[in-house]
């Protein structure tokens, strides 16, 4: 005779004490899954140490030159990237970029680029988090990933979010002692300088694309559609 099969509820009153409780009782869902949690862990590290030191994956063979390669991968993302000796040279550097893709010399940038000389390659430059409606975003970087070419970017009162991700064209800019190996190697960096903890990171790879219409790759569906990324520094 073929049984029916019992009901979840009937399997979890009648499931047997196996991880641990004592004889006679059974287990709830939660304390079943924490049993089999703990027996699955080989490290018996304390959390906050594994957070401390973290197990780092297998990694690419650093690079002597971390500009070069950083570029490159950048490139690969179809982000486009200009060099500049030091931070004086960037409103030139924007202004030539805004002509070259037909954009408005119109921007929103993080406060911290508000000493820069725009007005003198006319720029009109507003230091707020940028709207829907800002044609450009300027932002700075916590750090850039040479592995990957990819910017991580840190939400805060100096650095809002909305910046980076609202306006079609995002133009960031990166001091080269920013430039850091790999992912592991940012997310230590964030460890030891961020006082708070930044209630986003955000990791940007290039302009937003998505392949989920039959599978052709769309810029911008999700973010901005251009990415523009000046590297600061000899």
């Amino acid at each position: 005779m073929v049984r029916p099969p019992r009901s979840a509820g009937a399997r979890r009153r009648n499931l047997p004490c196996r991880l641990g409780a004592p004889p006679g009782q059974t287990m709830s869902a939660r304390e079943r899954i924490l049993g089999r949690l703990a027996a699955a862990r080989r490290d018996d590290t304390p959390v906050a140490a594994r957070v401390e030191n973290p197990v780092r994956g297998p990694a690419t063979p650093h690079c002597s030159d971390p500009a070069s390669r950083f570029t490159e991968r950048a490139r690969q993302l179809a982000s486009t990237v200009a060099r500049v000796a030091d931070f004086s040279a960037v409103p030139a550097e924007v202004a030539r970029y805004l002509d070259a893709e037909g954009l408005p010399r119109r921007l929103a940038a993080w406060p911290e680029f508000a000493k820069l000389a725009w007005q003198a390659v006319g720029i009109e430059a507003v230091f707020r988090p940028a709207g829907a409606d800002d044609p450009v975003g300027l932002t700075g970087v916590f750090a850039a990933i040479c592995e990957t070419g990819t910017l991580m970017v840190t939400s805060g009162e100096g650095t809002p979010a909305t910046t980076s991700l609202l306006p079609e064209t995002h133009i960031a800019v990166v001091p080269v002692q920013r430039l850091v190996p790999t992912l592991e190697d940012a997310f230590a960096l964030l460890r030891r300088e961020a006082a708070i903890w930044p209630r986003a990171v955000n990791l940007i790879s290039g302009p937003s694309r998505t392949a989920d219409i039959e599978q052709t790759v769309t810029l911008g569906a999700h973010g901005p559609y251009r990415v523009h990324i000046i590297l600061v520094g000899p």
